[in-house]
Formats: structure tokens, sequence, C-alpha cells
């Protein structure tokens, strides 16, 4: 005997999520000058002359400023390279990481 074949022609639902966003934080230091941390955020993170003189600012006195907010990848790439150019300088330029809530 030969049995029907039954093809299902449904097609199974995909659940796509949103990728989960990191936050890039520039910790304040008392010896990169400001004017290198704003060239360093115009660089970086593509931020003109007022927005990264105010994220430096914010930074300077609170002690960390959130830069931006990425995809965890790109985040610690952004903040790696920011970290990387302050080095190559000689100062103690810290960019970090960390999950957005």
């Amino acid at each position: 005997m030969n049995d029907p074949i039954t093809v299902s022609r449904t097609k199974p639902e995909l659940k796509v999520e949103r990728p989960k966003l990191h936050k890039v934080l520039l910790v304040n230091d008392d010896f990169t000058p400001r004017h290198f941390v704003v060239r360093v955020l115009r660089a970086e993170f593509r931020m003109g002359e007022e927005q990264a003189g105010r994220v430096m600012m914010t930074a300077h006195r609170r002690g960390v400023c959130v830069v931006a907010v990425f995809t965890k990848d790109v985040a610690e790439e952004k903040a790696t390279a920011a970290t990387d150019a302050g080095r190559q300088e000689g100062y103690p330029l810290l960019f970090t990481t960390e999950p957005e809530e």
C-alpha cells in the first residue's frame, strides 16, 4: 500500500531579538588634558566640538560619563580604540563598556 505523503505548508515562526546594547563610558583621570579628551571624542565617536566638550566636562565633574550606546562588539571596539589613542600619547585615558540595563 502506498501511504499519501503530507507536506506541511506552514513556515516556522522565527523570533528575532534585538541585540543587547552596551554603554561606552569615559572614566575621568587627573592627567589627560581636556583638549586631548575632546579630540579623541570627536575622532572616535564623531561628536561635534560642543558635544565633546560637554561629555568631557560631565566625566570631569562626576567621575564617569556615558559617551554612547552600541551593540557589544561596536562598543568594545570604540572603547578600545579611544583608550589606545590615549596610551599612544602617554595618557591614562580610559574608556570602558558595560551592558545597558
